[in-house]
Order: structure tokens, then C-alpha cells, then sequence
């Protein structure tokens, strides 16, 4: 696990700046278990395949789709199917995140409350003991100090009243700068976006899906950088998506699935995932990093590619979506910011 220590809010007052390079991996949507399927051994098989890249960031961070522990009642009534799916594992794998090298979680989003409130007080509780980081409630911001001593806020947003509201100009702009205040680096997640197959580009305007107002993504990742969010990382699609550079700081709009055990789609754009490491210089500015691009087999584990069919993807749909403000990749999966035109 990379992180040192979570910090105390108390503690931050005076602290040194920032004085050297992060880096932050991210990975997308991830469940360890549910009805639909149990991994073995904790789902330790789930996430031994990026295990190696998780943990040689400093931080390393997903998007957990689920509940961990028993408690609550299902979303779905007991029965998931339809447009309801519900999700729940074992609290003994929260374990395998830090096992993993995840450092911290985001739980804004539509999963996170699928056994109610006392499925979402267990997960919490699970990701504690396990020494996991999370982060997405209202209000909510938690910060991590890498082993260098470099402070990084991470808060998320999505469209449900368990999290920060994404389409809430004043909370974006409120979270973002109380999360400045308390650490020298802020990343900001989210989960939004319509969902599908064919949900690869990033659209101007509102998004929505099964009747939801899942945001205006652009928007609000360029009011997050513009509050002060030195990145920002998202999901909710379930595919993968291109990369803008605002300001000379990274947005990632979907990194589509990590991880699920027979219960994520797979096949055609579904199966092309990859884990983002991202490296910010002290003031927040994109100064590097790769991109492991990943297939999901039909259970939904993720294997190397070495036909690199993510990478090449997401560059197709930087270019396309942001012109020359796309992240563009070399073909050994390096983000190359010195390609993108005014930095």
C-alpha cells in the first residue's frame, strides 16, 4: 500500500507545501463479489493482474461499484434484474484492495447505497478495517499523505443524495476549496455519464440514463479545475473514454471497468479497460505518466494486452472529442502533454 497515513484534519495546519512529483493510479469500476457471482480467495484473482501497477503509484485509487458486509435490504426487492442490479461482497474482501495496493475509494456513485443505509455504514466500516481510504459523501474530504510527505484531498461527486452533487454549481465550488485548503494537491472524482456499448464519446450538454440526470460532464470537470482540482477522475460510462488537458490539468472522463466477477457486460468495447497512473508536478500540472491498457476476459478479469487496443482507443477519442486539447498517448502507453497544443 502506498499511502503513509490518513491525515487528521487537525494536523494540516502549517504543513510544508508540496515539493515533489505524485503520481496517482486509477482504475475504473470495480466489484469483488455479488449475487451474480463470489470470487475465490477474496477476489484476490480480480486484482492480482494490476496489482504491480496499483501499487508502484504513490496513491492508487477506484471507483468501487457495491457494498461490502451483510445488513440492508436490496434496492432491487430481493431479486436483481431488469435495469436493477445490486451489488454486495463478502467484508472480508475490502482486504484485497489494500492487498492490491488501492489506497482509497470512491463511493459516489449509483452502487453505493444498493442495501440501503446500513449496506452503506458496513462498507465503510469494511474499507476501515481494511485500511482503505473512501471518499464521496456530502461534504466529505479525505486526505492521504504519500510516503514523501505530499498531501493529496480526494473528494467525488455524482448525481444521488449520498454524494456530492455533481449538478450543484456552489457544492462543486465549496468541496473543491475546502478540499485546497487542506492538502496540496486535490483530485476530484465522478460517476456520470450514460451508460452502454456506445457511450464512448464525451457529449456537450447534460447526460442521461434509466431516467437520471447523471451531469454535464464537461462542465463540471472544468468548474472542478477552475475551483482548484488539480484532476479530475471519472467513471459511470462502462466503457472507456477520452482524455482532455484544461488548464494543464488532466481530466480522465471514464476509465470503464476494472473489475466484476459475472457481473459486468463484457465483449466488443465493454472488454477494453486500462488503469491510468498519472504523475502532477507540486503545482498540480500534468507532468507525465502511462497509460496499461487491459482486456477483460468473460468473467470479467482483467488480462495484459499487448495489442495495446485500450490506449489506441482512448487516443482515437482524445483527438476526436477535444481536438487539441486531448491527452495523446505514444504507442508505449506514455502521456505525452508536450503534444497538446498551449502547454
Amino acid at each position: 500500500m502506498a499511502v503513509a497515513a490518513l491525515v487528521a484534519t487537525a494536523a494540516l495546519a502549517g504543513a510544508a507545501p508540496a515539493a515533489a512529483n505524485v503520481t496517482i493510479a486509477w482504475g475504473g469500476d470495480l466489484t469483488l463479489g455479488s449475487s451474480y457471482g463470489r470470487p475465490p480467495d477474496r477476489g484476490w484473482p480480480q486484482l492480482a493482474p494490476v496489482a504491480g501497477v496499483l501499487g508502484s503509484a504513490d496513491l492508487a485509487a477506484v471507483n468501487y461499484e457495491g457494498t461490502f458486509a451483510p445488513g440492508g435490504g436490496s434496492k432491487c426487492g430481493g431479486s436483481s434484474g431488469g435495469n436493477c442490479f445490486a451489488f454486495q461482497a463478502p467484508a472480508a474482501n475490502a482486504a484485497t484492495l489494500s492487498r492490491a495496493g488501492v489506497d482509497v475509494v470512491n463511493l459516489a456513485n449509483n452502487h453505493a447505497f444498493d442495501f440501503g443505509p446500513a449496506g452503506y455504514r458496513g462498507t465503510r466500516a469494511a474499507l476501515e478495517r481494511a485500511g482503505v481510504g473512501a471518499t464521496g459523501a456530502p461534504g466529505e474530504v479525505r486526505v492521504l499523505r504519500t510516503a514523501g510527505g505530499v498531501r493529496v484531498a480526494f473528494v467525488g461527486f455524482s448525481s444521488y443524495s449520498w454524494s456530492a452533487a455533481i449538478n450543484d454549481d456552489r457544492q462543486v465550488d465549496a468541496l473543491v476549496r475546502e478540499a485546497g485548503r487542506r492538502a496540496d494537491l486535490v483530485v476530484a472524482f465522478f460517476h456520470g455519464g450514460a451508460e452502454g456499448s456506445d457511450r464512448l464519446h464525451v457529449p456537450h450538454g447534460h447526460e442521461h440514463a434509466f431516467g437520471e440526470d447523471r451531469g454535464n460532464l464537461r462542465r463540471f470537470a472544468h468548474r472542478a479545475i477552475d475551483a482548484g482540482a488539480d484532476a479530475v477522475l471519472g467513471s459511470g460510462p462502462h466503457v472507456l473514454r477520452g482524455m482532455e488537458l484544461y488548464k494543464r490539468r488532466l481530466i480522465a472522463y471514464s476509465l470503464g471497468n476494472l473489475s466484476g466477477w459475472r457481473n459486468f457486460g463484457t465483449g466488443g468495447t465493454l472488454s477494453y479497460s486500462a488503469v491510468l497512473t498519472l504523475e502532477l508536478s507540486p503545482g498540480g500540472r500534468l507532468a507525465g505518466g502511462r497509460v496499461t491498457s487491459l482486456l477483460l476476459d468473460r468473467i470479467g478479469v482483467p488480462h495484459r494486452d499487448p495489442a495495446k487496443g485500450a490506449e489506441r482507443l482512448m487516443r482515437r477519442l482524445s483527438r476526436s472529442d477535444f481536438g487539441n486539447a486531448g491527452v495523446w498517448f505514444t504507442l508505449v502507453g506514455r502521456l505525452r502533454p508536450g503534444l497538446v497544443a498551449g502547454l
